[in-house]
């Protein structure tokens, strides 16, 4: 087969020159023309049965061509139609059968492409791509919103991009020795969020000789917002530290009276006084460990609410029930409006009368000697009822009122545990409001007072959710 071609042009020739030498014969011996005028005569006479077998033979190479230019830049679903059995009758298959795994392989990157910009779309961590000089290749969506990169960043650098030399080191150490690269950084462009960054190498196509080490193509960053887990890890070692401080407090005191009325306190006449603070003390541990585990619940969903149709004023009035001693010894009077009598709300009874008592009972810690608490609650835009509790006291500064329904966050430390509160009982009414669907904050002024805000949704609202349910 690898020389059909070849005999195949051989033969043709040969019948070509025959046919010249047999036309050329009859012009010259049976009518007698001269040599040159019976060549010429020949050559015209053959010119035609020439060019069609030399068009056959041409003909399946430039379809070869034609059909071969078409897969460059797009893969043609037309074959190339060959009856010979010869070198180009097999050139043909090849071609077709390179055709066909050309366009399979095609269609093939292609899925693999799409499939790789929908997940890297779809991604919340940035990913940025550099190539072997460490340029810029691909930076996904989520990067370029979170970094607020420009609309054109292929072929610049990192350093370029994001203005941190740590990034651009680590990108060109790894496309340089390999490995892999974990770094944490606040980068301005974030907004000062803290990103942890992991840079791998992208292995080259191309494998490298023995023992030498593998060259790589570039480095794929990948980053990861980790604020959030730094803020909670944050969160829990304050927790825990505040909750060792309160701990710590009322347990030294016990021991230390404990130990003195062991030594032979006991017998003295300060051990009635020994064994008060004693107990002082234990009720102060014991309030905690309610708070803690009150807050837990909250927190955890542990303990379900069980909402019902209230009275706001017999709210009220329980709360008051329970906050009448407390005022009294510190001679505070609480008023309350007349205007609430007809308000209703939905909730969990005892969960909103641990809102109102805490708030009360923190309006009468810090209120000043004497002094008045008013309570008051009205319907706001027919969709929800504001609660609020002023206190005439030593107020709050402007600074410290977004934190103070923090866990342990107090605005004098001193004062507060002076006062034998738990740090927790603001904490707790935040999440018991939240968990109504509410909304808490609170205004002051120092030295003026200041003024707790509780909003829950009306008792027809909730009803009519629930319905929809």
């Amino acid at each position: 087969m690898k020389n059909q071609l070849l005999w195949k042009w051989l033969g043709r020739l040969v019948l070509l020159l025959l046919s010249f030498l047999l036309v050329q014969s009859v012009f010259l011996y049976l009518l007698r023309v001269p040599f040159i005028i019976a060549s010429l005569l020949g050559a015209l006479i053959l010119i035609f049965p020439a060019y069609f077998i030399s068009k056959s033979l041409t003909q399946p190479v430039h379809r070869l061509t034609e059909i071969v230019k078409r897969y460059v830049p797009g893969i043609s679903a037309r074959q190339i139609r060959s009856f010979s059995s010869d070198e180009v009758g097999e050139l043909s298959q090849i071609v077709n059968e390179m055709g066909m795994q050309l366009k399979n392989k095609i269609e093939e990157i292609s899925k693999e492409k799409e499939y790789l910009q929908a997940v890297l779309a779809g991604m919340g961590e940035g990913v940025l791509v550099v190539d072997s000089r460490a340029r810029i290749i691909m930076a996904n969506d989520a990067l370029r919103q979170f970094l607020f990169l420009p609309p054109n960043v292929t072929d610049r650098t990192p350093l370029e991009v994001v203005r941190n030399s740590e990034l651009e080191e680590a990108i060109r150490k790894v496309i340089r020795e390999g490995g892999r690269q974990v770094l944490e950084l606040n980068l301005p462009p974030s907004g000062g969020q803290t990103l942890e960054i992991n840079v791998v190498g992208i292995p080259s196509k191309s494998a490298g000789s023995h023992g030498a080490p593998e060259k790589l193509a570039g480095a794929i960053a990948v980053f990861h917002n980790i604020s959030r887990l730094k803020q909670l890890e944050k969160i829990r070692q304050d927790f825990v530290a505040n909750v060792s401080h309160e701990l710590r407090t009322p347990l030294t005191t016990i021991k230390g009276y404990a130990e003195t009325l062991i030594d032979g306190a006991l017998k003295e006449d300060v051990a009635p006084q020994f064994v008060h603070v004693i107990k002082k003390h234990a009720d102060r541990l014991e309030k905690l460990v309610e708070d803690l585990l009150t807050l837990s619940k909250i927190e955890t969903r542990a303990s379900a609410l069980k909402p019902e149709r209230l009275s706001l004023t017999e709210l009220i009035k329980d709360a008051l029930d329970v906050m009448k001693e407390p005022a009294e010894k510190k001679n505070v009077s609480i008023v309350c409006e007349e205007s609430m009598a007809s308000l209703f709300v939905h909730g969990d009874r005892n969960a909103l009368e641990q809102v109102l008592i805490n708030l009360l009972d923190n309006a009468v810690k810090y209120g000043r000697q004497g002094g008045k608490i008013l309570l008051s609650a009205v319907e706001k835009d027919q969709r929800e009822i504001q609660i609020s509790v002023k206190d005439d006291g030593i107020g709050i500064p402007r600074e410290d009122l977004p934190r103070i329904f923090q866990r342990y966050y107090r605005v004098d430390k001193g004062r507060s545990q002076e006062l034998g509160g738990t740090g927790l009982g603001l904490s707790i009414v935040k999440h018991i409001v939240q968990a109504h669907g509410g909304q808490v904050w609170a205004e002051s002024e120092p030295g003026k007072g200041s003024t707790f805000y509780v909003t829950l949704p009306r008792v027809e609202d909730l009803l009519s959710s629930e319905q929809m349910r």
